[in-house]
């Protein structure tokens, strides 16, 4: 699954505020040898640099569905980081609703087996809703690492990108 001798990392963003923010996770994984590609929700686009993110990981963002006939210009994973997660998000990915590709896109890697780490980011009020909890569970039990304190302030419930980073190389080196 490796290209050349870099692992491939996917980054796949969500309409939050952490977002504008992502360059840092992708300079990180860079650092330590990953080769990066950042896949956005199409409302989750808009929260990026999108242009700056293809230039610093040199793959274009992808966000929507390819079209019959285009080329499959995105290489396996080896692993996958989804931050910031969002409500909607969780709850589609655990349900397996597939209408956007960055949630069909989990959807098929879990089947893979790709390590996933994913950083759910939303407010008070939608962390307490039932179906999201149940939902970070069920992800859970499919072997995702979902890192979301509930107890935590919601201001304290984002990891640091570093943080994330290291979740992630925890993870796939127990693989």
């Amino acid at each position: 699954m490796h290209s050349g001798n870099k692992r491939v990392l996917y980054v796949v963003a969500c309409a939050a505020p952490a977002a504008a923010g992502l360059s840092r996770l992708v300079e990180l994984a860079l650092d330590t040898n990953w080769r990066v590609c950042v896949i956005t929700t199409p409302l989750g686009r808009r929260f990026v640099n999108v242009e700056a993110l293809e230039e610093l990981t040199g793959e274009r963002l992808r966000s929507d569905y390819r079209m019959p006939g285009e080329p499959n210009e995105l290489p396996a994973a080896d692993a996958v980081v989804v931050a910031p997660a969002t409500f909607n998000t969780i709850n589609k990915w655990a349900t397996g609703i597939a209408d956007t590709f960055a949630v069909g896109l989990l959807c098929e890697l879990m089947g893979f087996g790709v390590p996933i780490v994913a950083v759910p980011l939303l407010k008070d009020a939608l962390a307490r809703h039932r179906a999201f909890a149940a939902n970070v569970e069920a992800l859970r039990e499919m072997g995702v690492q979902v890192l979301f304190d509930p107890a935590a302030p919601a201001h304290a419930r984002m990891p640091t990108w570093e943080r994330v980073l290291h979740e992630l190389h925890e993870l796939v080196e127990g693989v």
